[in-house]
């Protein structure tokens, strides 16, 4: 991409040839001989560079002066400083203040370039480290082998290559914005920002000056839509923006460009918007709280995420990646989870979601069992988890096993025993029968000795009915 690189000097002689030298380089440029003219530009574009005159006649600020407000507003915008009366002290000043370089005028034109060479490629390095250590630090990974997360996987592996907008649905905690980051990640934008604005978090006037920006008071602040150009930005929770900002929304899905709030230069940008609701966006429509024609923009491509209680195979991947990561982000030995606990997972039903189960791996890692590295045990659990575990694997008999004939009190334990296990397992009955070590076609046998109906679902197994007084239904069950 061209670089665009602001002159600013008082004479118009050394701005033409700086701007000829530039221009023959291939390098886009502007050219302010003043401090109003340097504001007035810079309100309406972020420039590559700037190249800076330290003395300017006619000027409320010098370029010291200038210099400061410039990196106040763009610290990442380098500016190479050069003047033909300066001192050891100015220039030892100026790069304090920030300043990339300092220049003596008359300077050789070699000299010039080189220097304006090595400030757009160190820019370069810091936007590219900023941008890497945000992608290290965000949570990418998409976990999981149920084949509800396997059809979300595919959808977004489709998708990620396009420029459609897409909307994310699915309740709070299942994971929207690491959803949204794969995507990305996996799209052509991947080496440009990926910018996330919470409509939930501000009332209208503070979301608009996040989402367009403002040139307000003397004062340039960049929103999240000029900082995304190029790559893309998550509406979280769009169905919290209010009526007002929903209409100009809309014109920036049209054609891509607004203005700052107080600003009347129209603003180009190129952006991927993706949204996410954990709303009923239909309902809102109705209720007269969101706008139909932004629903249908935004909803191009949608996607839905499984709620965790929906997915129930990924939870011993879930849990094991949450207690590994916490492990080396904290530096404390690993730690493993009991059968009986596990069981106490798969039997809960998550209303918090997978945001829910990665906060409680991190309590169990903390404040579980005390000996070190210690699998976590079903006693380490809250009580609302620990009372998921099926009667049968505590030994909590709802019968009285001394009164009955061995005959009756195994028949009993058994039900008890393998409708826990089903239960455990999600109702499948090839993992069921693979755990308990019996053949699959003889716990079918098995089960229909005791009066337990199944129904084929799968290549994988069969799906057992669950009790009707099971809290967490998985399964259904009849007898």
């Amino acid at each position: 991409m061209t670089a665009d690189i602001l002159i600013v000097d008082d004479e118009a002689d050394i701005r033409n040839l700086i701007d000829g030298i530039l221009d023959d380089e291939g390098y886009k440029t502007a050219q302010a001989e003043n401090a109003e003219q340097v504001f007035e530009l810079i309100k309406h574009k972020k420039f590559s560079l700037v190249i800076l005159d330290i003395w300017l006649q006619n000027s409320e600020y010098d370029g010291l002066g200038i210099l400061e407000r410039i990196k106040s507003t763009y610290p990442d915008v380098p500016v190479i400083m050069i003047s033909g009366h300066g001192t050891i002290e100015t220039a030892v000043k100026a790069i304090r203040m920030g300043a990339y370089e300092f220049i003596e005028k008359p300077f050789k034109t070699d000299r010039l370039l080189l220097m304006v060479a090595r400030a757009l490629e160190a820019a370069s390095l810091k936007r590219e480290n900023a941008f890497l250590r945000q992608q290290h630090d965000a949570p990418t990974n998409m976990i999981g082998k149920s084949q509800p997360f396997q059809l979300l996987l595919q959808m977004v592996d489709k998708v990620a290559s396009t420029n459609s907008r897409i909307l994310i649905s699915g309740p709070a905690g299942v994971g929207k914005e690491i959803v949204a980051r794969a995507i990305h990640s996996k799209s052509a934008r991947a080496s440009h920002p990926f910018m996330i604005l919470n409509c939930a978090a501000f009332d209208v006037d503070r979301i608009e000056e996040e989402l367009f920006g403002s040139d307000i008071d003397g004062k340039n602040i960049i929103g999240v839509l000029e900082r995304a150009d190029g790559g893309t930005l998550l509406l979280d929770e769009v169905g919290d923006l209010p009526m007002e900002t929903q209409a100009k929304i809309l014109r920036v899905l049209q054609d891509q460009t607004f203005t700052h709030l107080g600003g009347i230069s129209q603003i180009k940008v190129d952006v991927r918007i993706i949204a996410s609701t954990s709303r009923n966006l239909e309902e809102k429509i109705e209720e007269g709280k969101f706008r139909e024609d932004l629903y249908y923009r935004l909803n191009v491509v949608p996607l839905v995420i499984p709620p965790l209680r929906d997915r129930k195979d990924d939870i011993p991947l879930l849990i094991n990646h949450f207690m590994n990561l916490h492990a080396k982000q904290s530096n404390i030995p690993e730690r493993t989870v009991s059968e009986g606990a596990m069981s106490a997972f798969i039997g809960y039903s998550w209303p918090g979601n997978v945001r829910q189960l990665k906060n409680l791996v991190e309590w169990m890692m903390i404040l579980g069992s005390s000996q070190s590295g210690a699998p976590i045990q079903a006693s380490d659990l809250p009580p609302e988890i620990a009372g998921t575990i099926h009667a049968a694997l505590k030994g909590d008999w709802k019968t009285d096993m001394i009164a009955l004939p061995l005959r009756e009190a195994r028949e009993v334990f058994e039900r008890e025993y393998l409708l826990a296990q089903i239960n455990r397992f999600g109702g499948n009955i090839s993992r069921t029968a693979q755990f308990i070590g019996m053949e699959r076609s003889a716990l079918h046998r098995k089960l229909k000795s005791l009066h337990i109906s199944t129904s084929e679902r799968d290549e994988q197994g069969d799906v057992v009915d669950s009790p009707d007084d099971y809290n967490d239904k998985p399964v259904k069950i009849s007898a």
